[in-house]
């Protein structure tokens, strides 16, 4: 099966599955995770809390750097303590875990 995702031409490209995430998108354009799925009731992406920071030149989590502004409903001091269990729940740090192969785009940079 084929989708489009919409990703910015500066994002760095798709690591290799296992390699540590350089925040390309493609994971959260494509599906959104367990958390995102409980707060914004959507299964597919691209996620709502998929942040591009033109600074970094790469896309961020929200729920991870924005709490506060994701996680309204909760008390300040609650989007501080949800870091970690966020962090946790979208298996922050693992490495990448997305299989999709990606074309019309190079995975690599030259």
């Amino acid at each position: 099966m084929r989708e489009i995702i919409h990703l910015q031409r500066e994002a760095p490209c798709k690591p290799a599955e296992g390699a540590t995430c350089n925040g390309c998108g493609v994971c959260c354009a494509l599906e959104t995770c367990p958390v995102a799925c409980l707060l914004y009731w959507r299964r597919r992406g691209p996620c709502p809390a998929l942040l591009w920071s033109p600074r970094q030149s790469r896309y961020l989590c929200g729920l991870l750097t924005l709490p506060d502004q994701h996680l309204a409903l909760l008390p300040r001091i609650a989007g501080k303590l949800a870091r970690p269990l966020v962090a946790r729940w979208i298996s922050a740090g693992s490495g990448c875990d997305c299989t999709v192969e990606l074309t019309g785009r190079p995975t690599t940079r030259k």
